[in-house]
This record gives structure tokens, sequence and C-alpha cells, in this order.
């Protein structure tokens, strides 16, 4: 089965196995991330992050009117980090609450494949409300058929991440407004 995902022949990232892999996820994503080999690696999950992002930024840039490369550029740091960091967080709060029960890289792919698939329709005005809730969704299911967790541990897990990253987040609010003063 694991032969059937193209991912265990070779650590290449191909187009054919985005296409392959962006079907997958689309068709059956918990079977996908079922069949989803521990020994994966961050190359192929990072070229599928990578290629949605591409494509996420290049879309979004249509819609910005100023300063588009520089914005562009932010939009694509932040499409690459998010699922990175995101990913980071839960193996963090995954560890302290079910103990560790699968590699880093494992978790990276599930964040990474399932971010990569909503971005293709995120940039869409409004889509947010559909996609963002459809990544968590996939995530969840990635977590429990591909990393052996339960759906109450997967959810607390993303909850306590989401929470976390949201304090974090909120408490660089006045950092910015500080830096902010200090140019004008």
């Amino acid at each position: 089965m694991e032969e059937s995902l193209g991912i265990m022949e070779n650590n290449r990232f191909t187009f054919g196995f985005y296409f392959q892999t962006l079907t997958r996820v689309l068709g059956s994503p918990g079977k996908f991330f079922e069949e989803l080999p521990d020994e994966i690696g961050l190359w192929k999950p990072f070229g599928f992050l990578l290629i949605s992002s591409i494509f996420f930024t290049a879309m979004n840039i249509l819609n910005i009117y100023e300063r588009p490369v520089i914005i562009g550029g932010i939009v694509l740091v932040n499409a690459v980090a998010m699922p990175f960091i995101t990913s980071a967080l839960s193996y963090i709060v995954m560890t302290m609450i079910a103990g560790k029960r699968v590699t880093y890289t494992k978790l990276f792919s599930v964040f990474a494949f399932a971010s990569g698939v909503t971005m293709l329709a995120s940039w869409i005005p409004l889509f947010i409300w559909i996609t963002e809730p459809w990544k968590w969704f996939l995530v969840a299911t990635g977590m429990v058929k591909g990393c052996g967790l339960s759906w109450l541990q997967s959810i607390l897990i993303l909850g306590l991440s989401i929470l976390i990253l949201l304090l974090f987040f909120w408490s660089l609010g006045p950092v910015i407004f500080y830096i902010k003063g200090l140019g004008s």
C-alpha cells in the first residue's frame, strides 16, 4: 500500500507525486493518512506545501495593489512557516498529553498535506470560513488515522495548540504597536 503513495520509492519530490497526493487527500483523506509511512521524511511534504504555497501566494497577489512583492513575500513565508510552527507546537502538546506517539516529521507531513490541499481554495475571498475548518478536520483525521491518536486526544491537542498560538500572537500586539510607533 505504501508503494501506491509513491513515497517509499525515493525521497525526490515530483509534480506527479504532488498531483497524486492532492487527488488522494481530496478523494479519501482517512485512507491517505492511514497509509502514510512513518519514515516519510521532510522533503516530500515540504515540496507539496511549497508548491501549494506558491500557488496560494500567486493568487493572493492578484488582489494586492500596494507593494505586491513585499506583501507576496510575507504571504509566502506565512504560508510555508505556519504548518511548521503549528505542527511543532502540536508535537510538544502531543508529547505532554499522550506521550511521543510519532516522529515530528510524520506529524509535520499531516499538517503540510492538510494545509497544502486547503491553500488551493483559501485564496478566494470568504472561502477562509470553509477552508480553515476543513484544514483542521484534515489535520485531526491525519492525527487519528496516521498517528494513532484517538479523536478526543486529537481534538484536545489541536485545541490547546491553537489556544497557545492565539495567546502568543495576542501577546505580540503591544510589541508590534510599540515598534510601529517608533517608525512614525
